[in-house]
């Protein structure tokens, strides 16, 4: 569990551990350098809980990738579980995917979730397809297929990919997934909501959305760039359409909301992408202005709409 910051859920985040049932778990809690009181509560919880099945790491703030690994490096339990310090999970979350893992004889457990508090999109529960039947590699290309806490991993199948990746700073646990699925685990699904994913207004990495957006796009050219025999499969527009057609879709959504920020910068990479038709140019070419002109550009193309709605 990385900790930033984390003080207004850590007390519920940990609590839902705990509270697991008919599972022996050790809880490893990494303090990224907060700057709250997150390393006080985390003592406070460590006391209350007990040291032999929680412990503390400190670190100076690198993010939540450099803390999974920390905490991978002292862990040592047969399985492995991610949960961040804002998220939460049911009860019998861990339960029901050892079970399902140690009877289907798999590597990976994974199970549905849900988006939660104000804001969260998306916020019906949500159980994902079975990957586990169809292509997998092209089903992952297509986005990360759960939340970093809605699966259970075997600590021998973790290890064998290396952990995380550190070299961004958003969308690590996309690539994570996608390395784990270039080695062809045996996955099984347990198709209940057992994850709990909280939107807030703290400083959540999700919460730049261009950024993520482009290191999840960063992602996917390497991961192509790096197995392409795993894609052969695949004809050549399938395959740029699930490298850069979100990439693309996103761009238009920022934009659609007047995230003008994360629309300039998205439709900037989109253009250096050449995933892109003519229709495309009214809303590549003005990115490619100054930011100052193309925000007063978009603003004005507003007004005007606006001002002819309103003669009619």
């Amino acid at each position: 569990m990385p900790c930033f910051n984390s003080e207004r859920h850590l007390e519920e985040a940990v609590t839902s551990v705990f509270d697991q049932r008919d599972v022996d778990l050790e809880l490893i809690a990494v303090d990224d350098g907060s700057g709250d009181g997150t390393l006080k509560l985390l003592g406070r919880l460590a006391q209350r809980f007990g040291p032999e099945r929680m412990t503390v790491l400190e670190q100076a703030n690198r993010g939540p990738y450099p803390a999974r690994n920390a905490a991978l490096a002292r862990a040592r339990g047969e399985f492995v579980a991610f949960l961040d310090a804002d998220d939460y999970w049911a009860e019998d979350c861990l339960g029901r995917l050892r079970e399902a893992l140690v009877e289907q004889e798999a590597d990976l457990a994974y199970c549905g979730w849900q988006n939660v508090g104000e804001g969260a999109p998306g916020g019906q529960p949500h159980v994902p397809v079975a990957y586990e039947e169809g292509d997998l590699i092209g089903r992952f290309l297509q986005g990360c297929p759960w939340p970093i806490h809605a699966a259970l991993a075997r600590r021998t199948l973790v290890r064998a990919v290396g952990g995380f990746s550190e070299r961004y700073r958003t969308s690590m646990d996309y690539d994570f997934w996608l390395r784990i699925a270039a080695v062809n685990p045996k996955l099984t699904r347990v198709a209940q909501v057992l994850a709990y994913y909280r939107w807030h207004d703290q400083g959540q990495i999700s919460a730049v959305r261009w950024e993520q957006v482009l290191h999840s796009w960063y992602v996917r050219r390497e991961f192509a760039q790096r197995h392409p025999a795993l894609l052969g499969h695949l004809e050549r527009r399938e395959l740029r359409g699930k490298i850069h057609g979100f990439l693309r879709d996103s761009a238009y959504a920022a934009y659609w909301k007047r995230d003008l920020r994360s629309a300039q910068r998205l439709f900037r990479s989109v253009w250096i992408s050449g995933y892109w038709s003519t229709r495309d140019l009214r809303y590549l070419l003005p990115a490619l202005l100054p930011a100052r002109v193309y925000r007063a550009l978009v603003t004005g193309r507003d007004q005007r709409a606006r001002a002819t709605a309103g003669r009619e």
